[in-house]
């Protein structure tokens, strides 16, 4: 029994651990403002309706340059795509 909660806890904690994204390991001091990083990402065509900083990411809710809904988690360094839904 003790075994069996222990397992469910160890996965519970592993699951919780990979629902955070790391987008880098670079301290704040190194990231983009948020300022700077909206206007880099509406340049390149998205229109923002929701912003986050999830864990070591910048994440956006918005559309791309063709209007298609997107969720995508960036590099707060360099901006770069880490995933895209």
């Amino acid at each position: 029994m003790k075994q069996t909660l222990l397992i469910l806890v160890l996965l519970g904690l592993a699951t919780a651990a990979q629902a955070k994204k790391n987008c880098t390991d670079e301290p704040k001091a190194k990231w983009m403002s948020e300022a700077d990083f909206k206007k880099k990402v509406e340049a390149d065509g998205y229109k923002i309706s929701k912003f986050k900083q999830p864990g070591t990411c910048y994440e956006i809710y918005g559309t791309d340059k063709d209007g298609k809904k997107v969720e995508i988690y960036f590099n707060p360094v360099d901006g770069a795509i880490v995933k895209a839904k």
